[in-house]
Parts: structure tokens; sequence; C-alpha cells
């Protein structure tokens, strides 16, 4: 179950998959499934046993030209379409508007006030939560 505005996702973006998965499979023990992109590719999502933990996302195309490889993380908001809306009345900018990721949420890229990019996110209903 998550909570809003608790951090809720964490993704290695990085132009070196493999080596990355190599490295976080060595010294944490991680194992990875892969899971197909719409715009091509696949996304890693790191394991530890049965659960997620994070995933691995290719940097790929020359939006990310001069982007070093690093950690970016998604908050959980109830609504992100209407959370999306305040954020330049609150001095933030929108960097990609809401889209949907099938089986994951509705997703945005946002920079708060002070430039930080962050990603905001109403995750899809966990199977355990369906029932409740």
């Amino acid at each position: 179950m998550w909570t809003h505005g608790s951090f809720y996702w964490n993704e290695l973006m990085t132009r070196d998959v493999e080596r990355s998965a190599a490295f976080y499979g060595d010294i944490l023990g991680w194992t990875f499934e892969t899971m197909p992109m719409p715009e091509g590719g696949n996304y890693w999502v790191a394991k530890v046993g049965d659960g997620p933990v994070g995933g691995l996302f290719p940097m790929q195309g020359p939006e990310f030209e001069g982007m070093p490889d690093h950690w970016f993380s998604y908050i959980a908001v109830d609504d992100v379409d209407a959370r999306v809306g305040g954020v330049r009345g609150a001095g933030g900018e929108v960097i990609r508007e809401p889209f949907d990721v099938a089986g994951v949420g509705r997703i945005a890229i946002i920079k708060d006030a002070t430039g930080a990019a962050v990603g905001w996110m109403t995750p899809v209903p966990m199977e355990d939560e369906k029932a409740s």
C-alpha cells in the first residue's frame, strides 16, 4: 500500500544497463526481470527475492545528451493530474505532462521550486489492494 507524499519508486537512469545490473547483482544480490517499454527496449526491474526494489532505465535518445547516469526518485501522489496543476503556481516547472504506464500508474516529471527534478506518480492498485 502506498501513501500520498511518500517516496514510492527509485530507478537508475543509465546508458549501460547490463553493466549496472552486473554491479548491483554482484554487490547487493539483486536479480532482474525485463519488461518491454512502449518506445522500444527493455526496462529492468530489480528484485530482492520476489519483491521489486527499483528499476534500471536505459537512457537512449537525444533527450538524454549530456545527462550523467543517476538515480531518480518518484513520489506517490493521490491524483497526479490535480497535483501537477499546482506546480507552476508554486514556482515549479512541468517537464513531462502526466502519462500512463500500463500496470504501473500515471506519472509526471516535474522540477520543484529550486529546480530539483522528481517524478510524481499515482500508482495503479496492486492485486491485494483491489481485493480490500
